[in-house]
């Protein structure tokens, strides 16, 4: 994955499944890397690693940007972590902050981008939790976190992992009769690996892998 800072610094942030962030600036890669984390970042398998990066509306003031990878047990992180003002080619990997942990009962399937939206909300696409025809059942259980779309308030109060934003559609609704996780924005995914808002008209874009 590839992304900017919006700090107009014109630098190029690459993620790389291992668990290392990379800095390009110039036309060259900046040394040693912006953020190392391969210490905690399991990859073994295709669809495993460290896959998403997002960057605080207001990064140039807090320094606060967002990860998602998977840890040594295969498991969905998505974290915080800061950078200093004194060093802005350089993060800090103590600074972890946890803002979600989601178990994944298989390898594959783990989501894995980051995003916030024009909302200024946290976007976190997550798998279905792998497996082939959603064995799992996930998808469409509304009681789990797998197989959805997630939108979360990362931002209003710095410490505490987030909060629901009052608006998401299921705070106040349920389907089928069945109570719907309040993090949810949508559920019947099955592993939306990328996606983007339109700039033009705001709509939600979801690149989510069929079956075939």
């Amino acid at each position: 994955f590839v992304t900017h800072a919006g700090d107009g610094s014109g630098r190029l942030f690459v993620v790389e499944k291992p668990g290392l962030i990379h800095i390009v600036a110039g036309g060259q890669v900046v040394q040693p890397a912006f953020l190392d984390l391969t210490d905690r970042v399991g990859s073994s398998a295709s669809e495993q690693g460290l896959l998403g990066l997002a960057f605080a509306p207001n990064y140039s003031e807090t320094g606060y940007f967002w990860v998602n990878y998977t840890d040594l047990n295969g498991d969905t992180v998505v974290s915080r972590f800061h950078t200093p003002a004194e060093t802005p080619n350089q993060a800090e990997p103590a600074s972890e902050f946890v803002t979600l942990q989601v178990d994944q009962p298989a390898a594959n399937h783990n989501g894995g981008m980051v995003l916030f939206g024009p909302d200024g909300y946290l976007w976190i696409g997550m798998g279905d939790g792998g497996g082939a025809n959603d064995r799992f059942g996930n998808a469409q259980n509304p009681a789990t976190l797998l197989g959805k779309m997630l939108r979360l308030d990362v931002t209003s109060n710095p410490d505490v992992p987030y909060t629901i934003p009052a608006d998401n559609p299921w705070v106040e609704a349920d389907w089928n009769g069945a109570d719907v996780v309040d993090e949810a924005w949508a559920l019947g995914l099955r592993n939306p690996w990328r996606f983007s808002f339109d700039r033009a008209t705001g709509d939600l874009w979801i690149a989510d892998g069929g079956q075939n």
